[in-house]
């Protein structure tokens, strides 16, 4: 698994912030973007995200 962090700045919502995740097994990527100051907790939430959206289907021996 292969994941980048950007931040990119908006005069509305203040700063975007795309948190990606690429799966090399499956080929395939998952993009969350939001606007939480809080790299650390925006990215355990990205990966939650990812794994209840794609990988729990895609791995169900996963443990």
């Amino acid at each position: 698994m292969w994941v980048d962090t950007h931040n990119f700045p908006d005069r509305e919502l203040g700063r975007a912030v795309p948190y990606d995740i690429y799966d090399v097994a499956a080929k395939t990527g998952w993009v969350s973007v939001g606007t939480d100051h809080d790299t650390a907790a925006f990215a355990v939430e990205s990966i939650r995200r990812w794994w209840t959206g794609a990988a729990r289907a895609a791995y169900p021996t996963a443990g």
